[in-house]
């Protein structure tokens, strides 16, 4: 069982450099201005952080394609999460070549859409996306974009498709990890990474270092 892991929601710069230290594979970004963790017009990352192997993840929600590729360019991302309402065609416009070359945006920087997911969700839905965007990400659906703390039903993810590889999100926490972790030992998941957030928070957007050494290590030993 293999799968790469992100910490979403990261803002401040002392706090980024000690979850660097955990090292995992990517660190999220979120440019969404209504969110409790939105990083703010003044946000920098050091050159330190920029010449890190970790991979760099802009959470954006229903912004425009200019707004998109000015943060790619500014960070150097190599994500964009598309935690919004954005439609196929939309993603189909992020990943355009020709898009692409006007603003000068790598061709390896890849495109996640985030979908809200609950009982009533229909799966059938997502075949409009497979060719527009690289991931899918599976969040718990609320009332706004993310970053609720709850879990949805796992076992629904049985009706995907498994077609492109996703990241899992919603609560997942210490005390969900292992109930978790034996979900996707015992099913065919096409998981391409677990995204955590505000359950590994001191308060929004600072991160609890401790309970991301435990879930690190908890990922790493379980087989």
């Amino acid at each position: 069982m293999s799968f790469a892991w992100k910490v979403c929601g990261m803002r401040e710069p002392e706090n980024i450099q000690d979850v660097l230290e955990l090292t995992p594979d990517m660190l999220g970004f979120i440019f969404y201005e209504k969110s409790k963790r939105y990083v703010g017009p003044q946000f920098r990352l050091d050159a330190s952080v920029l010449s890190h192997p970790v991979k760099r993840v802009g959470v954006f929600v229903n912004h425009s394609v200019d707004f998109i590729f000015s943060q790619v360019q500014r960070y150097r991302l190599d994500f964009i999460q598309l935690h919004g309402d954005e439609s196929a065609e939309f993603c189909r416009e992020i990943k355009s070549p020709i898009l692409r070359g006007a603003r000068d945006i790598s061709p390896q920087v890849k495109t996640i859409k985030a979908l809200a997911i609950d009982p009533h969700f229909d799966f059938a839905r997502l075949a409009a996306y497979e060719t527009e965007c690289d991931y899918f990400l599976f969040d718990t659906k609320t009332p706004g974009y993310g970053g609720s703390g709850k879990t949805f039903d796992w076992h629904l993810l049985k009706q995907y498709s498994q077609t492109l590889p996703f990241f899992l999100s919603g609560g997942i926490s210490l005390d969900n990890i292992s109930e978790l972790l034996t979900f996707i030992h015992e099913n065919p998941l096409n998981l391409f990474a677990l995204d955590i957030n505000s359950q590994f928070e001191i308060s929004p957007g600072l991160k609890d270092l401790e309970k991301l050494k435990k879930f690190k290590q908890i990922i790493s030993t379980h087989d």
